[in-house]
C-alpha cells in the first residue's frame, strides 16, 4: 500500500475511530484494508447464512420490520429467556444511552480504563462519574473489594463493569461477579455489561443475566453485534427485572430495530451449531496470536478472553506513530488507546483474526518496532487451516496468555456450550 493512499489526519478527528467505510473511501475504496480496531467475530455468519441474507435483499430493504416485541420474542424463545425481561435496542450504545437517562440519577462508578460510552454518556448528561483506575502493574486485574470500597468512599449510586473489560480483555469469574451484586445490592442500579461475553473460554458458566432476571437494582447488557459479526445491523439486548425492563422498553419506539435485525433474530435458531463453532475458532485463534505477539522483544501482552488483545509498546515507541505506520505501509487498520480514560497511547488494542491477516500485522509491527525491512513473516507466523468442523487441537500444548485473571482452570480449546441459549 502506498504511504499517500491515506491521509493519517483523518485517524485523529475524533475521540472514536473512523468506520471502515469512510476508511474505504479514504484510501480510494480499497478493498484490501484489515481491520484490527473493531471487535468482530470473523467466522459468524457463515458464507451460506450470508448468501441467504443476500437472497432476502429485497424484502430486507422494501418492507417494514415487524415491531420490537416481535423480534424480541423470538430472541427470548431462542435464548430461553422471558420476554418481560428483556429490551432489545439499536445497538446497546441506545441501551446504555437509555440507561444513563432513566435509571442514572446523579454518580456513576466504573473501572478505567474501559468502553468509553460509560463514561463519556453520563458526563454528557451531567452527572458525576467516578472512575477506579485498573493498574497495569497488576495486569489491570478488576479487584471487587477494592471496587466496592471504592463506590462507598465515593458515595457513588451506580456502578458499572464491563466482563470481559474493553480494551484489555481482563475477565470476572461468574462468583466474583455475583458477589459483587451482592455486596452492592443498596444502589439505585449495577449494570454488568457483557457485550463480549460469549468469546470466554476459562469457565463453562459466564453469564448473570439469570441473576439479574431476579434482583432489584441489576443489568446485564448484550451487544448482538459484536458476538455475531454483524456491526452493521446495530442490535442488542438488556436483561432486567420486569419493572427495570419495562421502564426502558416504554421509552423506546415501537419500531426501533430494523428489518435486518428482524432476519438475522429468526435464523439464530437453525444456527445454533456454527456460532459455537465461531466461539472455539476464535478462542484458538486467541491463544495463537496471544503467543506470537508475546514472542516480539520488548512487546507486553496482557491476558484476554475478550476477541481481543491489548499489548503495551516499548519505551519510546508510541501507539499513534505505529496505527499511522501500519495502516499507510501495510494496509493494517488498529486502535491505540490514548483517548481512552485511564489509558495512554503506548497501548495498542488488536482484534483477534486468522493467521492469514495476523502475518500482515506482524510484519508491520516487526518494521515499526525493529525497523525491519524483509517482508517475510517473523519465524513465529504459523498457518493453521480454518475450515470448518476442524478437529480440535490435541491437549498437552502449553498455554498461552488469556486465561482469566483469578486462579482458574485453563482449557486448550473452549469450553463447549450446552446450547444455544448457553453460548449467549
Amino acid at each position: 500500500m502506498s504511504s499517500d493512499s491515506i491521509d493519517p489526519s483523518m485517524l485523529r478527528k475524533n475521540a472514536h475511530s473512523p468506520s471502515f467505510f469512510a476508511l474505504q473511501r479514504a484510501s480510494s475504496g480499497r478493498q484490501d484494508l484489515v481491520d484490527f480496531c473493531i471487535p468482530c467475530n470473523p467466522y459468524f455468519p457463515t458464507p451460506g447464512m450470508f448468501s441467504q441474507l443476500a437472497g432476502a435483499m429485497e424484502q430486507i430493504l422494501k418492507y417494514y420490520p415487524s415491531d420490537a416485541d416481535t423480534i424480541a420474542a423470538e430472541l427470548c424463545a431462542v435464548l430461553g429467556h422471558n420476554p418481560q425481561t428483556v429490551v432489545m435496542g439499536n445497538g446497546s450504545t441506545e441501551l446504555i444511552t437509555w440507561i444513563d437517562h432513566l435509571l442514572v440519577r446523579e454518580s456513576l462508578a466504573t473501572p478505567i480504563p474501559t468502553f468509553g460510552r460509560w463514561t463519556d454518556q453520563p458526563l454528557e448528561t451531567g452527572k458525576r462519574v467516578d472512575m477506579f483506575q485498573l493498574h497495569e502493574m497488576r495486569g489491570f486485574e478488576f479487584d471487587v473489594d477494592a471496587f466496592v470500597h471504592f463506590v462507598r468512599t465515593r458515595g457513588s449510586r451506580v456502578a458499572v463493569i464491563c466482563n470481559p473489560n474493553n480494551p484489555d480483555g481482563g475477565y470476572v469469574p461468574r462468583r466474583e461477579v455475583v458477589r459483587l451484586l451482592d455486596l452492592l445490592i443498596d444502589l439505585d442500579l449495577v449494570v454488568v455489561d457483557e457485550s463480549f461475553l460469549d468469546f470466554v473460554d476459562a469457565e463453562p458458566h459466564t453469564s448473570v443475566a439469570d441473576e439479574a432476571r431476579i434482583r432489584p437494582n441489576a443489568v446485564v447488557l448484550k451487544s448482538l453485534g459484536k458476538n455475531f459479526g454483524l456491526h452493521g445491523i446495530r442490535f442488542g439486548y438488556m436483561v432486567a427485572n420486569p419493572a427495570l425492563a419495562q421502564m426502558v422498553r416504554s421509552a423506546l419506539p415501537k419500531w426501533n430495530l430494523n428489518s435486518f435485525a428482524e432476519v438475522v433474530v429468526f435464523l439464530l435458531r437453525e444456527h445454533g451449531a456454527e456460532y459455537r463453532e465461531s466461539l472455539r475458532l476464535l478462542a484458538r485463534d486467541r491463544m495463537m496470536m496471544a503467543q506470537q505477539l508475546a514472542a516480539l522483544p520488548g512487546l507486553k501482552v496482557f491476558p484476554s478472553q475478550g476477541n481481543f488483545i491489548m499489548v503495551k509498546l516499548p519505551d519510546g515507541r508510541d501507539g499513534v506513530a505505529l496505527r499511522d505506520h501500519l495502516i499507510a505501509h501495510h494496509g493494517v487498520f488498529v486502535r491505540e488507546c490514548g483517548n481512552k480514560l485511564g489509558s495512554t497511547s503506548q497501548f495498542v488494542r488488536l482484534v483477534v483474526r486468522p493467521q492469514q491477516d495476523v502475518q500482515r500485522l506482524l510484519i508491520g509491527l516487526g518494521s515499526y518496532l525493529y525497523g525491519a525491512a524483509s517482508e517475510a513473516p517473523p519465524d513465529n507466523v504459523v498457518s493453521p487451516g480454518h475450515g470448518w468442523g476442524e478437529t480440535a487441537r490435541p491437549g498437552g500444548e502449553q498455554d498461552a496468555p488469556g486465561a482469566g485473571r483469578f486462579a482458574e482452570p485453563h482449557h486448550p480449546e473452549p469450553v463447549p456450550h450446552e446450547d444455544f441459549r448457553a453460548a449467549i
